[in-house]
C-alpha cells in the first residue's frame, strides 16, 4: 500500500470471527450477530484518525454500513479508501457525492448489488474495484467517471458487456469470473491496454477492431473454437486462450508483437503458423494433441527470444518417450524452460 508523505493513513483491522471469503454469496445471515457485536467498534474506530487523512484502509472489519465511520469529515484530503472483505450493501450517495478528491476506491468482497448514483461525482477516480460482489450489471456509474482507468468487476454476475460507451480513459478491464457470453460494447474503449474475461460463457471472438492500444488479451476458460478477428490488435503481446476450444493455431498474422501464447488445454493437433511471431518468449500448449515434435525446429528454432516452452500432456510426450526432452533441446536450442521441471 502507497502511503501519503504528507498526510497519515489509516489501517483499522478489527477481529472478526467470520471470514467473508468463505461466506455464500447470498447469505449474510451469519453477518447480522456479528455487525450487532462490533456497532460500537465502528462508532469510535476512526476517532483517532485526523481530518486530514488522505488514505483509509478498512479491511476485513464487518461493516455493514458506512454511517457509523463518519467518512464526510475527510472529504478535503481523502484520496483512497479501502473497504475489502466487509459486508457493505449500499454505497451513500450522501457520503460518497461529498468524498470528491477520491482517486481509488476498492470495495472488494462485500455484498453490493447496485451502485446507484453514489460514484457519479468521483471525477478523480481513476481506479475502482468492484469484484466478488452482487452486481448484474456493469454499474451505470462508469459514465461519470471520466479519469477512469482501472476497473475491476471480477466474480460477479454480470452476463452482458453494457455501460461502457463514455468509458474512453479505461486502460484495464477486468471482467473474469462473470457469465458473459457475447464480446460486444467495446467500441469506446479506444485506450483499452489489458481487457481480461477469463471464465465467462464467450464462444467467439468479434468485436475487437476498436481495440488497437490492446497489449494483454486474455479469454482462459470459456468456449472458443477459433482464432480470429485479431487483425487490428497489432500491439498485442500477450494472449490467453487455455482451457478453450481452439482446434487450430492461426489468425495470427498480424500480432507480431506477440511475447506470451498460451493455448494450453485446447484440442489443438499441429504446431503451425507461428515462425512469424519473432519476439515470442513464452509457448504454452500443453494438454492438446499434437503428436509428435517435427515442427519445432522450421516454426521456432530462428526465434531467438523464446524461453519457455510447454508441451506436456500431448501424444509427442508419450511417444517421445525419454527422448522428449532432449529432443526439444536439441530442436530449440535457445529455450531455457521446457514444462513445469
Amino acid at each position: 500500500m502507497a502511503h501519503g508523505t504528507s498526510s497519515p493513513t489509516a489501517r483499522v483491522v478489527l477481529p472478526s470471527a467470520v471470514d467473508p471469503e468463505t461466506q455464500d454469496a447470498d447469505d449474510g445471515s451469519e453477518y447480522e450477530s456479528a455487525n450487532e457485536e462490533v456497532e460500537e467498534n465502528e462508532e469510535d474506530s476512526l476517532e483517532d484518525w485526523p481530518d486530514d487523512t488522505d488514505e483509509l484502509e478498512i479491511v476485513h472489519a464487518r461493516i455493514s454500513s458506512l454511517a457509523p465511520l463518519r467518512l464526510q469529515r475527510f472529504a478535503g484530503h481523502l484520496t483512497r479508501l479501502c473497504l475489502r472483505q466487509n459486508a457493505i450493501s449500499y454505497l451513500d450517495p450522501e457520503v460518497f457525492h461529498l468524498l470528491v478528491k477520491l482517486e481509488e476506491v476498492d470495495l472488494y468482497d462485500n455484498k453490493i448489488k447496485n451502485v446507484g448514483d453514489a460514484l457519479d461525482r468521483l471525477s478523480s477516480l481513476t481506479t475502482l474495484d468492484l469484484s466478488f460482489n452482487l452486481l448484474r450489471s456493469i454499474p451505470d456509474a462508469l459514465a461519470h467517471l471520466p479519469s477512469l482507468k482501472t476497473a475491476y468487476f471480477v466474480q460477479n454476475r454480470i452476463s452482458n458487456i453494457t455501460g461502457l460507451d463514455a468509458s474512453v480513459s479505461l486502460t484495464s478491464l477486468e471482467l473474469g469470473g462473470n457469465r458473459i457470453r457475447r464480446m460486444e460494447a467495446l467500441e469506446a474503449l479506444v485506450n483499452l491496454e489489458e481487457l481480461w474475461l477469463g471464465k465467462n460463457k464467450l464462444s467467439k471472438l468479434e468485436n475487437l477492431e476498436n481495440l488497437t492500444k490492446l497489449r494483454i488479451l486474455s479469454l482462459q476458460s470459456n468456449r472458443i473454437t477459433k482464432i480470429e478477428n485479431l487483425e487490428k490488435l497489432e500491439n498485442l503481446e500477450e494472449l490467453y486462450l487455455s482451457h478453450n476450444g481452439v482446434e487450430k493455431i492461426e489468425g495470427l498474422e498480424h500480432n507480431n508483437k506477440l511475447k506470451t501464447l498460451d493455448l494450453g488445454s485446447n484440442f489443438i493437433p499441429a504446431i503451425e503458423n507461428i515462425s512469424h511471431l519473432t519476439s515470442l518468449e513464452e509457448l504454452w500448449l500443453n494438454g492438446n494433441k499434437i503428436p509428435d515434435l517435427h515442427a519445432l525446429e522450421p516454426q521456432l528454432r530462428h526465434i531467438t527470444s523464446l524461453e519457455t516452452i510447454y508441451l506436456e500432456g500431448n501424444p509427442c510426450q508419450q511417444s517421445e518417450g525419454a527422448s522428449y526432452r532432449r529432443k526439444i533441446m536439441l530442436s530449440l536450442p535457445q529455450v531455457k524452460q521446457i514444462d513445469a521441471t
